[in-house]
């Protein structure tokens, strides 16, 4: 399949700077014989008893950072990924490239030294005891590059799910910030358990496909894990006639990956699966999941779900309606349509 396949056009005014005031009073689409237009908190009249969601309980950690070579250049770190207590692989913006064992000092005065670049990314050592106390320190909510402001306080509860608990994200996997905890509580009381799975979303995630085929395409490699409990869970809920619905493409990704020997099963491991059309389903029946970029290979993922031609035509009803696109965005709940994947 064509790259031009997956794109389109997005008016800027659509892209979400900022969260809507109540985390469930974001839109959401629910595409059924016809297009259903609703808000969030009503995704009760859409989820039956016995169906089980399924979430990423990643916590994005403070990954973007602020500094200055010995030269007094400025310098952006964004932290792609933690590899240690004192490492990390991290992109780095300055007028010129910081040179091998040089240091760079952040704004606190910590240091960190440079001792490794491959593929564009850095390995920074950090001179501190615990690195998570220091992101936490000086650290800034990493904002994706399309919502163009500078991040405030109030991120560092918004631009993370009320469920997070697992450090080590540097994006919010997105299709859970539309939950609160009352949400959850009322889901639960109507039947609907939830459980969870961790990916953490590296920076790669906004990176679009650049591949003509999209089928050349390399995804980037996330961290996942999924444990027995969720396994236990997951496959009860089946041989009980319910739902598995991910709550995000992340989610999607990592149950994917657990089963991709046909069986799903707990493990603790790197993806690097890339979802597009053809791609035979395993475990997910529903998704919940935002607006994503064009070519993008999220939009590719979800074409996988629901077929592309259907996919488009969802888009345009969005774009006419005026819904809130990406991190910050509406929602849609998809149902899987199995013809999709012959194709």
């Amino acid at each position: 399949m064509l790259l031009s396949e997956f794109d389109f056009d997005l008016p800027k005014s659509l892209i979400a700077q900022n969260p809507p005031e109540n985390r469930t009073d974001s839109r959401l689409l629910v595409p059924q014989n016809t297009i259903i237009d609703a808000h969030f908190y009503q995704i009760t009249e859409f989820i039956k008893p016995g169906d089980l969601l399924v979430m990423n309980n990643t916590r994005v950690i403070p990954a973007r950072l602020f500094g200055h070579k010995a030269s007094g250049g400025k310098v952006e770190i964004m932290i792609e990924r933690l590899l240690n207590d004192k490492q990390v692989l991290a992109m780095v913006k300055a007028s010129r490239a910081p040179k091998m064992d040089s240091f760079i000092t952040l704004e606190n005065g910590d240091k960190a030294q440079v001792i490794n670049k491959e593929n564009g990314f850095y390995t920074l050592n950090f001179e501190t005891d615990s690195l998570l106390g220091l992101l936490n320190d000086v650290g800034h909510i990493p904002l994706p590059p399309y919502i163009e402001r500078s991040d405030k306080k109030s991120d560092l509860e918004r631009y993370q799910t009320v469920f997070a608990e697992q450090e080590g994200a540097v994006a919010a996997p997105t299709a859970g910030l539309h939950f609160d905890d009352a949400l959850l509580k009322k889901l639960k009381n109507q039947g609907v358990d939830h459980t969870f799975v961790t990916l953490h979303v590296g920076a790669g995630t906004f990176q679009p496909v650049k591949a003509d085929n999209i089928t050349d395409h390399q995804m980037h490699s996330e961290y996942f894990e999924i444990d027995q409990k969720t396994v236990d869970k997951i496959q009860q809920t089946k041989a009980n006639g319910g739902r598995i619905i991910a709550v995000g493409t992340t989610a999607v990704r990592s149950l994917e990956s657990a089963a991709k020997s046909g069986t799903l099963h707990a493990t603790k491991e790197e993806t690097d699966i890339f979802i597009y059309p053809g791609y035979e389903f395993k475990v997910v029946d529903m998704m919940i999941t935002n607006f994503h970029l064009p070519k993008s290979s999220l939009l590719m993922l979800v074409s996988a779900f629901i077929g592309r031609e259907r996919m488009m035509e969802i888009y345009q009803h969005a774009i006419e309606n005026e819904y809130r696109f990406f991190s910050y965005g509406d929602a849609m709940l998809l149902t899987i349509d199995a013809s999709s994947q012959d194709l």
